[in-house]
């Protein structure tokens, strides 16, 4: 089974299938580049196809030719820098990039993965994702072409996306494509892609474009709160919030803004979208609302537990797949939550110490062990500090090898520049004498992020 074959049985070719800018892409039209771009892929030897690409017409092309062609999908975020792009590549051990301008470089391949390669490619992978860290808890998902199917099927009984809807589109697709975008391409939906996150331009393009469903994060959703021209948004029925946890004052602003309550879903890339608050926006803005029919959750000492279709198909390295990763066919999240009298879920944090930052994850252990490859810095410990736009900034704390003489900010910000994606790099430094540890050695961590 493909999954781009079966979107392309399904559609109306007449129908708009992408609008950016003033570029309208109907379906038709879309295939023929899919299928123009899918036959140079599969005239490769590798078996995974990095993407390296920005938002917008020619990542929905190449991502759907990658996968038409047979090839597993690894998308390459462009906030990742140089380093940490090559990490993803030697992980995944792809075999060749896509560039945005569509040209392809072949990799050569170094040392032996760390996975097996008959039993990533007996699961039909379609899609190898890394969370936002190349390190730390980052592990690699693997996601098969059954389980993308499965688990859009079971996201669209809560969404309700169909082809009269058109889905303003702000998140980057390298993280957020396989699913999303792929669900309105299988529903028939237009997705209006805007590349300026500035709320006046997101409002124009979701006025002349009719946009009926809103997906995106609380930051972009603050910005479109406080948005000072008065013009209505009429057409828009469904507002998704995603990737963060959202402000009782951003949903507020923004129900007030544009009479339509925000939604806040739990979004995971190893369930898709298991959790979204349907019903209860304007009441319990602050709450995940309640699993989707097709999933179940428990508590267990308060951690979140998810069961359901679409679940993940591996962990790739190190090698684990899903039966192993379950516990008795349930996922343990690592989000640590409460339930009301009512059933509707609250997440209370995270059982580990992730930094949301507009959306994008950023795990503090990564950013300690860069801080921590400068000859002048002994220890460090990185923590989250909440920002009024984006949600959490990180914050470093550093042991200097010399406390008398410390390192200069500015050799620390060059050091990160160099290993990190510019939303890691620590918004503050402060030197203090010893990071506090657990009995067993590991960093103490607060609950701030």
């Amino acid at each position: 089974m493909n999954i781009v074959e079966h979107i392309m049985a399904g559609a109306d070719r007449r129908t708009i299938a992408v609008i950016c800018g003033e570029e309208e892409i109907s379906y038709g039209r879309l295939f023929e580049m899919v299928d123009a771009a899918a036959r140079r892929f599969e005239t490769l030897r590798a078996s995974r196809i990095g993407l390296r690409c920005p938002n917008g017409v020619q990542h929905i092309v190449q991502a759907l030719a990658i996968v038409r062609a047979g090839k597993c999908l690894v998308p390459i975020a462009d906030e990742l820098c140089a380093r940490e792009q090559e990490e993803v590549i030697r992980r995944t051990v792809t075999g060749a990039i896509v560039e945005a301008d569509g040209a392809v470089r072949e990799v050569v391949r170094e040392g032996e993965p760390a996975f097996a390669e008959a039993a990533l490619a007996a699961l039909n992978p379609a899609l190898i994702r890394f969370s936002s860290g190349t390190t730390a808890r980052s592990k690699g998902v693997v996601i098969s072409h059954e389980t993308l199917l499965a688990r859009i099927a079971a996201a669209n009984r809560g969404l309700q996306i169909g082809p009269a809807d058109r889905v303003v589109w702000m998140l980057p697709m390298a993280h957020h494509f396989a699913v999303s975008i792929m669900l309105y391409l299988l529903q028939g939906a237009t997705t209006v892609v805007v590349t300026s996150h500035l709320a006046e331009d997101v409002l124009a393009a979701a006025r002349a474009r009719g946009g009926t469903v809103l997906y995106g994060a609380p930051f972009h959703h603050g910005l479109l709160g406080v948005e000072g021209s008065g013009l209505p948004w009429p057409t828009l029925r469904l507002a998704v919030s995603t990737a963060a946890a959202l402000p009782v004052a951003t949903a507020r602003a923004f129900e007030t803004r544009y009479h339509v309550p925000l939604s806040q879903g739990f979004g995971i890339i190893e369930a898709g979208l298991p959790i979204l608050n349907l019903d209860a926006g304007r009441e319990k803005p602050e709450s995940i609302g309640k699993p989707l029919p097709d999933f179940a959750v428990d508590l267990r000492d308060g951690e979140l537990f998810l069961r359901g279709p679409g679940l993940f198909d591996a962990y790739l390295d190190p090698w684990r797949p899903r039966a192993a990763v379950l516990e008795d066919g349930w996922f343990r999240t690592g989000d640590l939550g409460r339930v009301d009298s009512n059933g509707y879920l609250y997440l209370r944090g995270r059982s580990h110490s992730v930094i949301n930052v507009a959306g994008l994850k950023c795990f503090p252990e990564e950013v300690e062990a860069v801080l921590c490859e400068h000859p002048e810095i002994r220890a460090a410990r990185v923590s989250g500090r909440p920002h009024p736009r984006v949600g959490a900034v990180p914050v470093a704390e550093l042991v200097a090898v010399d406390p008398s003489r410390p390192p200069s900010i500015a050799s620390l910000v060059a050091c990160c520049r160099a290993a990190l994606a510019r939303y890691k790099i620590p918004g503050d430094f402060r030197f203090v004498e010893a990071i506090p540890l657990t009995a067993s050695g590991k960093i103490k961590r607060g609950d701030r992020t």
